[in-house]
């Protein structure tokens, strides 16, 4: 029998635990950080842990959250930098609980995170290693543990046995970085993680055999019949989302733009383009949709709210998209002629080559036109933003506009803005003038308390760059910020937080009064939506080391932020508590 065909030795002489060879199969996925909090059910994990670094074997590095919360969104804001997922290790049921508006936003985001935790042990009277030895062992082993964050899981797994722990590993890297990305969970029990294996029992995955599949272009003919759609258009639109994460597509949206002349919008935007090109109209297509005839949808979710707007009657519409179809979401219904599933950069360069092949000296004329009437269109929309941002507003009431164009001024291109500003997002979206892609990030999930985690992640992904937590009241509250800023003193990473204080949450009484406009609620000013109206969230960030500055007076916040952005690019995080119009 050949040496190629010959069955493996298999060893009985036990060498290392089940969690010794689960550390060593993360290293192998190329898993540079965990960011956990540990339970009793890690025992065999940090013991592996202190074995191999007495060896000098090496460890993921560790990165100790005081909540779950942050833990996750670390990792979200990591995978946004870096396109790649990490691992978050928690314990047991109630730790997977914690991570759970987490997971939904990374799920609704499209990006990778490895979920980890361990269960319950099974045993109860030291039948095995690991067996129970504490009160909770016993409470926290639900029925079905997986639930709690299945909804937003690619795939999910308990390790039967740790023979095939890297296997697993393996298997669930694969998936959650298969595009649309996504989180994936693995769990093991505390005596699965003491189980001794030999070296030759336990298998390694390469890479470069169980790569992720490559997402292609489209069809040639869907590609002609969307280029002449467009050559004979009138009034075509483009609406992303997610484009800023691949960089050919968002540099191709330009191009394509101006050589058509389409008009471009970001819906719901989540990770952004460019937004300084002539074609780049804001986030709002409601303007351009009832007359647009034909449309694209790049790389979005949600392009439009169809109670707001209805799209022209017999409009032709292209889904450029990984995923085209949303299954994930029950109900999904904006128009689609076409669907094109491929790699949105991909299926944009064939659509500019074959544009650049049919086009006319009559459609050349028109889309110049078109650009030149889109031109005026964004100047007189800057003008708008320029004047919105003039009123400072009030003592006690700061106006957002006013706020965002003095942080405007003092951004770097790379510099990273965490927009989780609710009812104010949409200031900040268009007071804040971002060149490059990727340099604006909102969650694609409705998760409230992501910006703190998602910043540090940004900052420890990228040490040069300044990450820009801009939170409400109600979402700095959501966000566990003593966990935020403990973690940002204990590993050296500084933010800014700009913390926009109305005093209770806006949404929910904007809500409301699109629901019944004239309803009890406005009639009483009853709208169950005030929060505390004299906390001093600043001192928060100083009991922490962090730099820490109130700010009522409009007139007083250009120098209290440029005192903020001073300490962070120093290397101390700050927080600017900024009271800005109420309620």
């Amino acid at each position: 029998m050949s040496q190629a065909t010959a069955a493996r030795k298999i060893s009985n002489e036990a060498e290392h635990s089940t969690a010794y060879y689960f550390i060593e199969g993360l290293n192998e996925l190329g898993i540079e950080h965990l960011f956990c909090n540990f339970g009793t059910d890690h025992a065999p994990v940090i013991e592996a842990m202190a074995d191999r670094e007495k060896h000098g074997e090496k460890v993921p590095n560790v990165m100790l959250c005081p909540h779950e919360n942050t833990a996750a969104h670390m990792a979200m804001g990591y995978a946004a930098v870096t396109g790649r997922g990490q691992a978050v290790l928690v314990h047991v049921d109630v730790g997977t609980a914690n991570t759970a508006n987490a997971m939904h936003n990374m799920f609704r985001s499209r990006l990778p995170v490895l979920l980890m935790s361990g269960k319950a042990p099974y045993t109860s009277s030291n039948e095995l290693v690991g067996s129970r030895d504490t009160y909770v062992h016993f409470v926290q082993e639900p029925i079905d543990q997986g639930a709690l964050v299945r909804p937003y899981m690619k795939w999910e797994w308990t390790l039967p046995s740790g023979v095939v722990v890297k296997e697993a590993l393996r298997r669930a890297h694969t998936i959650m970085e298969n595009h649309p990305q996504g989180p994936v969970y693995f769990m093991a029990q505390r005596e699965t993680l003491t189980q001794q294996w030999a070296t030759d029992q336990i298998r390694s995955y390469s890479a470069e055999q169980y790569s992720q599949p490559q997402s292609g272009g489209a069809d040639p003919a869907t590609i002609a019949l969307l280029a002449d759609k467009l050559i004979a258009a009138e009034h075509p639109i483009l609406i992303c989302g997610y484009a800023g994460r691949n960089a050919k597509a968002a540099k191709l949206i330009e191009e394509i733009s101006q050589f058509a002349g389409i008009a471009v919008f970001e819906g719901n935007q989540t990770f952004n383009i460019s937004h300084e090109f002539p074609c780049f109209l804001g986030y709002s297509p409601n303007k351009h949709l009832p007359r647009a005839d034909v449309g694209i949808l790049v790389d979005v979710d949600v392009p439009w709210f169809p109670a707001d707007v209805s799209h022209k009657s017999g409009s032709f519409w292209a889904h450029i998209d990984i995923d085209t179809l949303k299954a994930a979401s029950p109900m999904w219904t904006f128009p689609g002629n076409m669907r094109m599933q491929g790699d949105s950069g991909r299926v944009l360069e064939q659509l500019l080559d074959e544009l650049k092949k049919k086009a006319t000296p009559k459609f050349k004329d028109a889309a110049q036109a078109r650009v030149a009437a889109l031109t005026a269109e964004r100047n007189a929309w800057r003008e708008q933003a320029k004047k919105l941002a003039s009123n400072k507003g009030k003592v006690g009431e700061i106006d957002p506009h006013y706020v965002f164009s003095e942080l405007n001024k003092l951004l770097k291109d790379d510099d990273v803005v965490l927009n989780e500003g609710v009812r104010n997002a949409g200031a900040c979206l268009l007071q804040l003038t971002r060149p490059k892609p990727n340099t604006v990030v909102r969650s694609g999930g409705g998760g409230l308390g992501w910006s703190g985690g998602m910043a540090l992640g940004v900052k420890l992904a990228s040490p040069d760059t300044m990450a820009v937590q801009v939170v409400g009241d109600g979402g700095f509250y959501f966000g566990g910020p003593s966990s935020v800023f403990s973690v940002a003193q204990q590993y050296k990473l500084p933010i800014l937080v700009l913390l926009l204080d109305n005093t209770g949450w806006s949404a929910v009484k904007e809500s409301t009064l699109r629901v019944f406009p004239e309803g009890e609620a406005k009639s009483a000013g009853k709208f169950q939506a005030g929060l505390l109206a004299d906390a001093e969230f600043s001192k928060v960030g100083e009991a922490f080391g962090a730099y820490g500055e109130k700010v009522t007076n409009p007139d007083d916040l250009p120098a209290a932020l440029a005192r903020a952005v001073k300490e962070v690019r120093g290397g101390r995080a700050a927080i600017l508590h900024i009271r800005v119009t109420k309620l």
